[in-house]
C-alpha cells in the first residue's frame, strides 16, 4: 500500500474492473455492463489504485436525493487492510453525493464482512428480500442510511 488513489472510473479502467469483478463475485458483471454504467448519467463509479494497479472499485446511482450503492469490491489479496472502509468513506463523501439524503443497498445475507462494513458506516438492515440473487437464490439484506443532509 504505497500510494493509494481514488479517481472516477474511465473507459481505460473497464477491463481491470471487470477482471476484479470476476475475481470477487460468483455472478460477475461483464465489461460491456460496466461500459453501459459509464454512459448512465445517474451512475458514479470510482477505482481504487495502489500505484497503478486497480485493487478496488465502487459505484452508486443517484436518483433525486437518494443514493443506491451498486457495487464495491476489493481485490482478495488486499482485503483486511481497511481499504473497503477507505473506498466507501470516499464514495459517501464525494462531491457527486453531496445532495444525497438516503443511501440504499442490497447485500447477500451470507456476506457478513460486507454487512459489518456497512453497519460501521451507519447502514442498518430493514428488510430481507427472499431469493434475490438469481445465480443461487440467496436472500438479500436491504440496508439503508440517512445522512446529515436529510
Amino acid at each position: 500500500m504505497d500510494k493509494l488513489t481514488i479517481s472516477s472510473m474511465t473507459e481505460k479502467d473497464i477491463e481491470a474492473v471487470a477482471a476484479l469483478e470476476a475475481l470477487c463475485f460468483d455472478d460477475p458483471w461483464s465489461a460491456p455492463l460496466f461500459a453501459d454504467e459509464l454512459n448512465n448519467e445517474k451512475a458514479h463509479y470510482f477505482v481504487l489504485r495502489d500505484e497503478n494497479a486497480v485493487i478496488g472499485y465502487g459505484g452508486f446511482w443517484m436518483i433525486l436525493d437518494e443514493g443506491h450503492i451498486m457495487n464495491i469490491a476489493i481485490h482478495p489479496e488486499a482485503r483486511t487492510r481497511g481499504l473497503g472502509s477507505f473506498l466507501l468513506s470516499e464514495m459517501l463523501a464525494c462531491p457527486e453525493a453531496e445532495d444525497i439524503a438516503l443511501w440504499f443497498l442490497e447485500v447477500r445475507v451470507s456476506n457478513k464482512n460486507a454487512i459489518g462494513l456497512y453497519e460501521k458506516f451507519g447502514f442498518s438492515g430493514y428488510h430481507v428480500r427472499k431469493g434475490y440473487y438469481q445465480n443461487n437464490g440467496e436472500d438479500a439484506l436491504l440496508m439503508m442510511k440517512t445522512t446529515e443532509r436529510s
